[in-house]
């Protein structure tokens, strides 16, 4: 194999072209033959045993052309993209240019390569001070929301009210005739939900559980089916039960059988604890992701359209594996969602051009500061994974592969970039005027 590199006219843009021996070519077309000769029927033949020379006869040399191609591409890329000695940072556009028997086989694959940055001020930058202190307030209403996550949910003997959940039976008409989907029995509506249309769930609140009664609404202008928008309808209601949460008494015995605390003032200490970390991991990201954006913002640095393509893809990917973990396919979301996959790419690009100037910045800063991950910084990011995973460390080092090495190494370089930022930032309290603003961004 002979890998040649050109760079293009467009910036940050090189082309591999890669000669392929025509020796690796026939082994590709018999791999191609083998996978596929098992679907192939001939008259003459038993379908799997049609000889490879036949079926080229009868559909032509070019049968196997295209899965020979790609077997070699995957197979050869990679060396090639080693070979190259270039930092790429983009999937490769691949165009075969030469496949014929008995000839080299030849292809090019066109990447981004990683873009020069001239780094703006990152040592000093000023940040807004946050005040992480937890107020008594904030305990109480913490401790209020604890609460109603461990209420107990009750059938109710008297009338409904905004927060209950009612199970009603609905039958609905528009000049006393039926529309599809307008009847239900036995559903559970949350008063005060706004789930239903108009003031649906107002004239439920005060009736008790045996009634029977209508409610009157006006189907809004703009509603999406057409045929009931602004018109005016009644609705049969037969309210079966009634349920409201029976939220806990704070106190002692709540306390010492909910918790680990004998005490109100033990359990309201502990939450206030919780509470000051979290807003100081809280405050932490905030200023962290404010002194990115600075040194963002002064940075120069070119991006090739294939790097921020590359990088759209990836977030597709993330954002397609979360989905699926709910049970809800990508394409299922962007027809929820009423969204084309251009336009999901298109809102989904700042995003992705924030995450790779973000990421070059830090890589710079890290390369500027000699920033490196050593063996130590290694093993305890691998100690960590392996106390999260409920596992040991040297069953989980076992497990590793050396990429995922490098990956972890890379890590540790940009965590140790962000350390070194936020050593050195000035925090300040927050600007009380846009002029207050304007001048401390020229300071920066």
């Amino acid at each position: 194999m002979s890998v040649k590199v050109e760079n293009l006219d467009t910036k940050n843009m090189s082309k591999i072209t890669v000669e392929v021996p025509a020796a690796e070519l026939d082994k590709a077309l018999k791999q191609a033959y083998d996978r596929q000769k098992s679907r192939i029927s001939i008259r003459g033949f038993r379908k799997g045993h049609v000889p490879m020379n036949v079926i080229e006869k009868i559909y032509g040399d070019d049968v196997f052309y295209e899965d020979a191609a790609n077997i070699l591409v995957s197979q050869e890329y990679p060396k090639a993209y080693e070979e190259s000695g270039l930092d790429i940072v983009s999937s490769p556009k691949i165009d075969i240019t030469q496949i014929e028997k008995g000839k080299d086989f030849i292809f090019t694959a066109e990447v981004a390569t990683k873009p020069d940055v001239t780094l703006g001020k990152y040592e000093g930058v000023t940040v807004t001070k946050i005040d992480t202190s937890v107020t008594d307030e904030e305990v109480e209403k913490d401790i209020e929301a604890q609460l109603k996550r461990n209420a107990r949910t009750v059938t109710k003997d008297g009338a409904a009210e905004n927060g209950d959940k009612v199970v009603i039976d609905f039958d609905g008409s528009v000049d006393g005739e039926h529309f599809e989907g307008g009847k239900a029995e036995y559903y559970t509506l949350e008063l005060g939900s706004h789930s239903f249309i108009d003031n649906f769930e107002d004239q439920i609140v005060g009736h008790k559980a045996g009634d029977e009664f209508d409610v009157n609404v006006t189907f809004p202008e703009n509603y999406q089916e057409k045929s009931l928008a602004g018109k005016a309808a009644v609705f049969a209601i037969k309210l079966h039960e009634v349920k409201t949460d029976e939220v806990p008494t704070l106190d002692d015995e709540y306390v010492s059988d909910t918790t680990d605390f004998d005490t109100v003032d033990e359990y309201k200490a502990d939450v206030k604890k919780q509470l000051e970390v979290r807003k100081e991991n809280e405050a932490k990201r905030t200023k962290e992701d404010e002194a990115l954006t600075k040194i963002v913002e002064k940075s120069d640095m070119d991006l090739p359209d294939a790097m921020v393509d590359t990088q759209v893809n990836n977030i597709i990917q993330d954002y397609s594996r979360n989905l699926a973990q709910s049970g809800l396919s990508f394409q299922q979301f962007l027809q929820y969602s009423g969204q084309t996959i251009d336009k999901f790419r298109e809102n989904t690009r700042p995003e992705a051009i924030k995450r790779i100037k973000t990421s070059l910045c830090l890589e710079k800063i890290a390369e500027e500061q000699k920033l490196e991950a050593t063996d130590e910084d290694v093993d305890k990011k691998i100690d960590d994974m392996a106390k999260q995973y409920g596992m040991k460390s040297e069953d989980l080092k076992k497990n590793i592969q050396d990429d995922e090495l490098d990956t972890f190494k890379e890590q540790i370089k940009m965590e140790k970039a962000i350390d070194f930022v936020m050593d050195h930032v000035k925090e300040r309290a927050k600007r009380k005027s846009k002029k207050d603003e304007e001048t401390a961004d020229k300071e920066d």
